[in-house]
């Protein structure tokens, strides 16, 4: 299992979003950029307007809980900053991981599994 470190200042935030690759849909959108390390670090935004803290709060658990089950199948090295869009606020746990998966497979960043086939 790797480390994963999550992404708190905000110029890491900037760098992702200026210079790293990305790929969106109607509820997610994904940025990576490599970070010269070995572990990955996470970032994730909801804004204020998808609704109270509650909502959320729960976006946040159910992105980091789809990453988590996930993330020993990401390359390593990598900043990854997942922000939600408003029709994530109504979206279920598995269309939220649904779009992770696609847009993550998108990006190239999500090795194949050696048991699937």
């Amino acid at each position: 299992m790797k480390k994963t470190v999550s992404l708190k200042e905000n110029y890491l935030f900037r760098r992702a979003y200026s210079k790293g690759k990305s790929a969106a849909d109607g509820r997610l959108v994904l940025y990576y950029r490599r970070n010269g390390g070995k572990s990955n670090r996470l970032g994730i935004t909801v804004s204020t307007k998808l609704g109270c803290a509650v909502v959320r709060n729960r976006i946040r658990r159910r992105i980091r809980e789809i990453y988590r089950l996930r993330e020993d199948r990401l390359i390593g090295g990598i900043d990854l900053v997942v922000v939600a869009r408003s029709r994530a606020a109504e979206s279920r746990y598995r269309q939220l991981e649904d779009s992770f998966v696609r847009l993550a497979d998108k990006l190239a960043i999500l090795q194949k599994a050696a048991a699937e086939g």
